[in-house]
């Protein structure tokens, strides 16, 4: 008997739980759980909104300070990035060195400028790796036009032995057009144009 009366006295110690109302709630308990409320509502939403509308501006504005920048400034030194030579079909060979390169696009055409020099093992390659041979090199064709001449600043009018070619692919493959100058034996120096239609 003794050792029972200390178990109940144990369990009535415990405050009872009630089903009854709560004690209702302090102004400033109220204001501060609406205001965290607020803030949490406006943090989901308007972040996100705001951040999309940010980098929609900055995708647009990078795109046009991207084609300024690089008209105002020609050709880039340095070989296309893995991702423009597959979507633009420009195999540049091993070996080649003084590789520049020039990017544009718009919701019309897209255009990337290759220019580098390689061996003449180089150019058979390049060539043949855009399904074209050596052969189908024309002497004495400029096949680059102003326009994309006037982009780069190209000249064609060194001394030199010309040839070209205009590899026409249908859409949506690349039409490249090529110009070579063999003005220097074994080091060939190579000018390609691959226009791409989106």
């Amino acid at each position: 008997m003794t050792s029972e009366a200390p178990h109940r006295s144990a369990q009535s110690a415990r405050p009872a739980r009630s089903g009854g109302p709560r004690p209702p709630e302090g102004r400033g308990h109220m204001v501060r759980r609406r205001a965290l409320t607020l803030l949490i509502i406006v943090l989901l939403i308007g972040v996100p909104a705001g951040y999309l509308m940010i980098s929609a501006n900055q995708s647009r504005a990078s795109g046009k300070d991207k084609e300024a920048r690089y008209s105002a400034n020609g050709l880039t030194q340095g070989w296309p990035s893995k991702v423009q030579r597959r979507l633009y079909q420009v195999p540049v060979p091993h070996p080649a060195w003084w590789v520049a390169t020039y990017e544009t696009n718009n919701w019309k055409t897209s255009r990337l400028y290759v220019e580098f020099e390689t061996t003449d093992a180089g150019l058979s390659a390049f060539l043949t790796g855009m399904g074209v041979q050596r052969d189908d090199l024309e002497p004495d064709s400029i096949t680059i036009g102003e326009r994309d001449r006037e982009v780069t600043g190209w000249k064609f009018d060194r001394p030199g032995i010309w040839s070209g070619l205009v590899n026409e692919q249908r859409n949506p493959a690349p039409t490249h057009e090529v110009v070579v100058n063999e003005g220097k034996p074994g080091f060939p120096r190579v000018y390609v144009v691959s226009r791409t239609v989106p």
